[in-house]
């Protein structure tokens, strides 16, 4: 049977970053059952505003990172349309990465961190390009933190309407003397219904099982159609108004007649009023329910969620297409499912992975642009793979383990833990680790230490044979029942024991 205990850290990984010490116990307290424990954390992360995240605030305030409190307009000016000598146009995506780390590593507000994640994976854009590094921070803050628990439809406008996306996937450029269907493509095949519903270039609209009313899925002439929708959209960057807000180019939009999923859309509609139509009948279409529920599904619950989970939360989805609260709905309904109670374990990706390292060890890395540790900590961390908002292609970062786990993955995992835990910075890595040794009075001998720290950093006793194996590790030929020394060579030794507990195969999965 599970233990409270063990329940809890599967929550608290599975939700979020996993565990900081206390989080554990301070779950366990929220109710006299798994169930009532899991509903109120729920009603916790679901209003992440009723959270205290002060802790968190004056780490952020700490870093000192220079862009992150930058209006739209400022970040602009400064790095990109008119930067001064010696500033550089990659401060704002560097400075990002960092509050990024430092938000989901000390925020109490887990679940929306993990969503703020789970949309920028979903609505990717590559910071490596011009625009978009210059920019990214405020599509960050103003584009998908506001909405991430929020209502799709709204975010979908916000993110059409960006400055990033439309510099990424084209759509500043496009007229209709010249129309490009990067966007549009995008929009269909990996925002709204998926290359599930694709059902091909050679069928024409007319054919689709469903048109007009329902069409089931979409063809090439819907992205063609959908694209002269969206003529027009585009960035202020003129040399007499140049701020990289939206702006609509009237004159650049064609105006004629179209038909996007069965939808008519009249000649000389209002200004915008094309676009928008897209978007409203893509959001509301059943089948981009069940392609962004079967990413959360996959998110949150199997690398190949069940399709009874995935329907039953696609129809959540499509009954509150108007409700301001539409993904914190569709979240409750995938967690408290029975299939979320029975998913099998995931593997973290690389981020999951370290986030959760520095959550359980409490390293302090003050995410600084100019710390040492830190800038040292994100060069080991970018070898991994994953780093946040420098994905080239539109389709974010891979949710699945066959991905992640391979040799050289896991063997860059293993070097960042030895470069984490290695006593090099041991202010910021091995201090607060040996200081929970301290006050653990009772670990004395090596079973002692290693049942510590396997429950520490995963929330319950280990399986006989890796605590056979831990045990001998860290007793080193002497009795595993007699108390080891207070020496040098014994705190190197611990240190050691919890980057192998960090690299076992139980700690790479959530």
């Amino acid at each position: 049977m599970t233990t409270p205990e063990a329940f809890a850290h599967r929550v608290l990984s599975r939700l979020g970053y996993g565990p900081r010490p206390g989080d554990v116990e301070r779950f366990v307290e929220l109710g006299a059952t798994d169930n009532e424990r899991l509903a109120s954390y729920l009603d916790q992360q679901l209003d992440p505003s009723g959270l205290d995240d002060s802790d968190l605030e004056r780490q952020i305030r700490r870093a000192g990172l220079e862009s992150i409190p930058l209006t739209r307009r400022e970040a602009w000016a400064v790095y990109f349309a008119s930067p001064a000598e010696g500033v550089s146009g990659d401060t704002p995506a560097n400075d990002l990465v960092r509050y990024t780390f430092a938000r989901c590593t000390y925020s109490e507000a887990q679940l929306y961190e993990m969503m703020v994640r789970f949309w920028h994976d979903h609505f990717n854009v590559y910071a490596g390009q011009n625009v978009v590094r210059s920019m990214i921070a405020r599509y960050d803050f103003e584009v998908i933190r506001p909405r991430a628990l929020g209502n799709f439809r709204e975010l979908l406008g916000e993110v059409a309407s960006s400055t990033c996306m439309l510099y990424y996937l084209d759509n500043y450029v496009s007229t209709a003397a010249g129309p490009n269907e990067n966007w549009a493509r995008e929009l269909f095949e990996l925002h709204t219904l998926g290359a599930e519903n694709y059902l091909g270039s050679a069928m024409r609209q007319n054919d689709v099982e469903g048109h007009p009313d329902a069409p089931i899925g979409y063809v090439d002439d819907d992205v063609y159609e959908a694209t002269r929708c969206f003529t027009g959209w585009s960035i202020d960057d003129n040399r007499n108004n140049n701020t990289g807000r939206f702006r609509y180019n009237r004159e650049d939009h064609d105006r004629f007649q179209k038909n996007v999923l069965g939808r008519f859309i009249p000649a000389d509609q209002s200004d915008l009023r094309d676009g928008e139509d897209v978007l409203d009948v893509l959001a509301a279409h059943p089948g981009t329910g069940r392609h962004v529920c079967r990413k959360l599904c996959r998110r949150f619950v199997a690398d190949t969620p069940p399709n009874s989970l995935v329907d039953s939360a696609a129809e959540v989805f499509t009954d509150n297409v108007d409700a301001p609260d539409q993904i914190a709905r569709v979240l409750r309904h995938i967690i408290e499912s029975a299939e979320f109670a029975e998913a099998p374990a995931k593997v973290k990706r690389p981020f999951e992975f370290t986030v959760s390292m520095l959550r359980a060890t409490e390293a302090a890395l003050p995410f600084g642009a100019n710390d040492d540790a830190t800038n040292s900590f994100l060069f080991q961390f970018n070898r991994l793979g994953q780093e946040p908002f420098f994905w080239p292609p539109p389709d974010g970062h891979p949710d699945t383990a066959n991905h992640w786990l391979n040799t050289t993955s896991l063997f860059m995992r293993w070097d960042l833990v030895n470069s984490t835990i290695a006593d090099v910075n041991g202010e910021i890595y091995s201090r607060p680790l040996l200081r929970r040794m301290e006050e653990a009075d009772s670990a004395k001998t090596p079973v002692e230490i290693v049942d510590f720290w396997y429950r520490r950093l995963l929330g319950r006793a280990p399986e006989a044979e890796t605590e056979t194996e831990l045990v001998d590790f860290m007793a080193q030929g002497f009795n595993p029942n007699f108390d080891v020394d207070d020496s040098d060579e014994t705190e190197q030794r611990v240190l050691a024991l919890i980057a192998l507990i960090l690299m076992s195969p139980e700690f790479q999965w959530r």
